[in-house]
């Protein structure tokens, strides 16, 4: 498949449901497709930072099916019994710590050879902070962006950056489209693995940690309902693949995440023909039901129409 534009890729956070966004490298790696902009909240900032540091899709495979429980989540027992209420988060960084520098190793923001931007949040000010190569941020490990980037307040500690204390940035934006669209003009194709379709019970709603994860799957998908729904940036193309029945942190559903990612990103390049230069116009112009959201948790795939763009520029660690 020739590649008839530039285009941007936007990868939100979702859990473990975000290994999905791997088998959207398979599929774009396939027909020769090759981000100019790869765009990463949360658990979607680790696979952008895997891609940007060179791994190929195959090899993100290969690493994502060995994954375990034990390598992301280790209970900070002792900060809870002593420190309590102060205690920073429910998990230890560690486990998370050497998982992510396995994976992006010692390079800092300067050494990434591929554009890339992770999404933050400035803990103490409120306010979304965007980290990419720039002069101010080139000596900032990778590492320790995209901890931020995947430090969910309360189940992880946040990560200090020049000072400054940062986590999650899907708790302003899980789905950073409108950052996509500050810094380039250009198709974007979007990837939601955050829908919340499906209704959890029994063991999926007991506990702490459960009923947060399950709170934060509802406010993620109305966040991102709510920010496309009158959508005026760039031509964008929403995946949303089938894992809404998939809890955040299922360690045994691996295998089905992969496919999932790369069978809603090949149907829908399918049904683009490859032509990401087209995107201004559904290609099922039927869909959706005159009666229906654009956007909606069960959505496969979408084409929002174009407009000209209005994005407003979140802050960028430059």
């Amino acid at each position: 498949m020739k590649q008839t534009t530039q285009f941007s890729v936007v990868l939100s956070g979702g859990g473990l449901k975000g290994l999905a966004h791997i088998g959207v490298f398979r599929a774009l790696e396939e027909s020769g497709l090759t981000p100019d902009l790869v765009v990463g909240s949360s658990m979607g900032s680790l696979i952008a930072a895997a891609w940007a540091s060179g791994m190929s899709a195959a090899e993100m495979e290969s690493r994502a099916l060995k994954v375990e429980r034990r390598h992301v989540f280790k209970v900070a027992h002792r900060d809870m019994a002593l420190r309590r209420m102060q205690s920073p988060a429910v998990y230890r960084r560690e486990p998370l710590e050497t998982l992510i520098s396995s994976i992006v190793g010692q390079r800092t923001l300067g050494d990434i050879q591929r554009p890339l931007l992770v999404n933050t949040v400035d803990l103490g000010s409120g306010r979304q902070v965007v980290w990419g190569p720039g002069s101010e941020s080139n000596d900032v490990a990778l590492a320790d962006v995209v901890f931020a980037s995947c430090a969910l307040p309360g189940i992880f500690p946040p990560r200090e950056i020049k000072g400054r204390q940062y986590v999650d940035g899907a708790i302003v934006e899980n789905l950073p489209v409108r950052v996509a669209a500050a810094a380039a003009p250009w198709p974007i194709i979007a990837v939601n693995v955050a829908a919340t379709s499906v209704e959890r019970e029994g063991g999926e709603l007991e506990g702490f940690a459960a009923t947060y994860i399950r709170g934060l799957e509802v406010v993620m998908q109305t966040q991102i309902e709510a920010g496309l729904r009158h959508w005026t940036g760039p031509p964008l193309v929403l995946l949303q693949p089938q894992v809404a029945h998939v809890s955040m942190f299922a360690f045994d559903r691996t295998p089905e995440l992969l496919e999932a990612g790369y069978r809603a990103t090949r149907d829908a390049l399918d049904a683009l023909g490859g032509r990401l230069d087209r995107i201004d116009q559904a290609p099922h112009p039927r869909w959706p039901p005159p009666n229906e959201l654009p956007i909606r948790p069960s959505t496969v795939f979408a084409v929002l129409p174009s407009e000209p763009k209005t994005a407003a520029e979140p802050k960028t660690a430059a």
